[in-house]
């Protein structure tokens, strides 16, 4: 029984080509190295003492920097290659990690974060088009699903890592491991995968037209976007206002803030292959499940309104994880789906940028909320958000619905 589960498990991981297992395996370490978003905002609070208000604007200018970046990604990604956009963009990251923990002034931390953004966010449309590329299309969902196993699998690793670097040597020291991370993987990429010349999600001669067509007339897509970038909004708070939870509320320390974040990863890289699998098997509607995803995540946050027991904190980040594991993975598939032939990486920027826009909302709202009306008010705020974004996604399943017939 045990070996028959295992094996199943196995089978959900073949079928894909060499290029895509490299980019899996650079994706994770250069994930485990992303040791400084988790603890960003403790960084800014507690070692440079800038106000919640000042935290929140950095995380905007972090958030803005992300959208470009992901614009400019796409874009770039149609005109000269994905290749090239993703190489550029992670060894500039690197080298930029090392300059930026130099930097301790406000305004100086806004022009540096939103620079470093813009550099690290051209890598995601990119990698989406590099998936279109070297991915078969029957595998293309499970080749989004294995990347972002390696991502959460990263995440597992990096915050308990981050924890230990910050009580041993300082902040300082992640800002040098994020930044030879991203140098050693991209190194790895460049070394161990060719440029694929030839590939159908590249139209020099006509970009954008298909695109700039369809997209601002796809009415279903911008309300599915709406739910994403409420999942997106809901999920960023685990990274900018539950860490300064845990000390303010619980006294946690960083490591058992790790921790937390660590069973998060674990539990998705065991689950969400499966799900996903299972989901694709018995050709259950993806935007039913990116529903219940965004239903979940809002639930995790209600539960947060329990400030009394530490052991909400588990429970509510078991809710987060399965909400994550529901919303994620297949708003990429449905969002590809939409796509007009030719045009994937394109319409996977506009995806990517509603998760950066998520980032600064997510951010600049739930510290200003904190900041006037404290912790409890943002829970309440944020899981009422949640149910408007489950709403909206059972209205963008009723109006495909109506286009099928």
């Amino acid at each position: 029984m045990l070996q028959t589960a295992f094996q199943r498990y196995i089978n959900n991981f073949r079928g894909f080509s060499r290029e895509i297992w490299i980019l899996t395996f650079i994706t994770f370490i250069n994930r485990a190295g992303t040791m400084v978003l988790p603890f960003l905002s403790k960084y800014l609070k507690e070692d440079l003492h800038f106000s919640y208000s000042e935290v929140g604007w950095i995380m905007v200018c972090f958030g803005t920097g992300s959208i470009i970046g992901s614009w400019l990604g796409g874009k770039l990604s149609d005109k000269i290659g994905f290749y090239k956009i993703m190489i550029f963009s992670l060894l500039t990251t690197g080298i930029l990690l090392f300059f930026v923990q130099f930097i301790t002034s406000f305004i100086g931390l806004c022009i540096g974060m939103f620079v470093l953004m813009i550099i690290a966010d051209m890598f995601r449309p990119a990698m989406f088009v590099s998936l279109g590329a070297y991915a078969k299309p029957e595998n293309r969902t499970r080749a989004l699903t294995l990347v972002r196993l390696a991502i959460n699998l990263g995440f597992a690793a990096g915050p308990a890592l981050g924890g230990i670097i910050i009580m041993g040597i300082g902040y300082a020291g992640l800002f040098w491991v994020d930044g030879a991370t991203c140098i050693v993987a991209i190194l790895i990429f460049w070394i161990k995968v060719k440029e694929k010349k030839k590939t159908a999600y590249r139209d020099t001669k006509h970009p954008g037209e298909v695109l700039t067509h369809s997209v601002f007339k796809d009415k279903p897509f911008w309300i599915f976007l709406f739910s994403c970038l409420v999942s997106g909004i809901l999920f960023f708070q685990v990274f900018t206002t539950i860490p300064l939870y845990h000390k303010e509320q619980f006294n946690l320390t960083e490591f058992q803030t790790g921790i937390l974040l660590t069973m998060n990863g674990l539990l998705i890289f065991f689950l969400e292959m499966p799900i996903v699998s299972y989901v694709e098997r018995n050709k259950i509607n993806k935007i039913k499940v990116v529903t219940w995803g965004c239903f979940l995540m809002a639930i995790s946050l209600f539960l947060m309104l329990f400030n009394t027991w530490v052991g909400i904190l588990i429970i509510m980040m078991l809710f987060m994880t399965f909400g994550e594991m529901f919303a994620f993975p297949f708003s990429n598939a449905v969002s590809l789906s939409r796509a007009p032939k030719g045009h994937e990486g394109r319409y996977m920027a506009i995806y990517t940028m509603s998760f950066s826009l998520a980032h600064i909302l997510s951010a600049k709202m739930g510290m200003e909320i904190i900041d006037y009306l404290g912790y409890q008010m943002n829970w309440l705020f944020m899981g009422i958000l949640g149910i408007f974004g489950m709403l909206a996604g059972i209205w963008v399943f009723r109006l495909i619905q109506k286009e099928n017939k």
